[in-house]
């Protein structure tokens, strides 16, 4: 059985939370409005979120497809997607966790779908960026998960291999599309189960590199 060496973690719904709801109610929107919104944002058919995701598309070009397909809601979309440092809700417990992770030697990554300026700064608010070891986002290969060339261009740029990595995130799909390369997976159903998860690790006596 191979050494755990590297920890690699989705991002939005594991190392932070999202309040993209409170932010649009901070906004002035009544709680069926912003689900309404997000609807729209998150969930419409053309995945133009998606788009997002992938980087083909600038902000702005974004924000006027989204203001085309919801011109009621344009004001309020454009305002969300320009303010997007609103969204990002820290999860302390987890990033002193993964301090104390990378602390015991292991090393720290990201693999995660996200808008280039998203993650600009959501990273920059991020206390565990200081412990990071590397990262893979959607927007700089304009690949997403599950999809294989993502997971691949993070092991090839950092000389992971599959079996000592363990990846972490929320989504099922993402899991099953890491383990088709070898990756071990956990998925993240809640903070306390990631939190009992760190913890297993960091009392296992496994040390990292």
């Amino acid at each position: 059985m191979s050494e755990l060496r590297n920890l690699i973690f989705d991002f939005g719904d594991v190392l932070v939370s999202y309040r993209w709801k409170a932010m649009l109610m901070d906004y002035g929107l009544s709680a069926e409005e912003a689900e309404r919104v997000g609807r729209e944002m998150f969930d419409e058919p053309d995945r133009l979120w998606h788009q997002f995701d992938l980087g083909v598309k600038s902000d702005e070009e974004i924000i006027a497809a989204f203001a085309a397909k919801y011109p009621a809601d344009a004001e309020v979309i454009t305002w969300f997607i320009r303010h997007g440092e609103y969204m990002e809700a820290p999860r302390p417990e987890i990033w002193e966790r993964v301090h104390a992770l990378k602390s015991a030697g292991f090393r720290i990554y990201i693999l995660s779908n996200y808008p280039k300026t998203l993650f600009a700064k959501h990273i920059e608010y991020a206390d565990f960026a200081k412990d990071l070891d590397g990262w893979m986002v959607s927007y700089m290969l304009h690949q997403c998960k599950p999809d294989p060339p993502i997971y691949e261009a993070l092991l090839h740029r950092y000389g992971l291999q599959p079996q000592e990595c363990l990846f972490f995130d929320d989504r099922s799909e993402n899991i099953d599309g890491a383990a088709a390369l070898g990756i071990p997976g956990f998925l993240v159903t809640g903070r306390a189960a990631l939190s009992k998860k760190l913890d297993e690790i960091l009392t296992s006596g496994q040390r990292g590199r």
